[in-house]
């Protein structure tokens, strides 16, 4: 294993470098401590896909399915790095919803505005 700050080589067991004593091991798991938690955000995804915006939504979800195969699989740092996508294509998926259903009730108030004052 080489350390990611100075790239000396170290054992397969070294928790830190021999070199510059940087951590080169991390997510050590003691025996029979539980994992961590880690939200999916699947729900706000099927949400966001239903009543916002389609597209973006479907990313949030498959993001959002990929964060229990990698922490069962023990890549908490990959579950942790799916589940942030996922919350961030959610919150963009709302953003575009909200934009648009904005933009539309803007048209549809000018819409009215114009046909009402030329008296039709």
């Amino acid at each position: 294993m080489y350390c990611p700050k100075c790239g000396a080589k170290n054992s397969d067991q070294s928790d830190f470098c021999v070199q510059c004593s940087e951590q080169i091991r991390q997510n050590v798991q003691v025996a029979g401590a539980p994992s961590p938690q880690i939200s999916s955000h699947l729900v706000p995804a099927i949400l966001c896909t239903l009543f916002c915006c389609l597209p973006l939504g479907i990313v949030a979800i498959i993001y959002a399915a990929q964060v229990n195969g990698k922490a069962a699989a023990g890549d908490h740092a990959g579950a942790q790095d799916s589940a942030h996508k996922a919350a961030v294509w959610c919150w963009v998926s709302f953003g575009l919803g909200l934009a648009g259903t904005l933009i539309y009730l803007f048209v549809v108030i000018i819409g009215a505005a114009a046909s009402s004052s030329s008296g039709y």
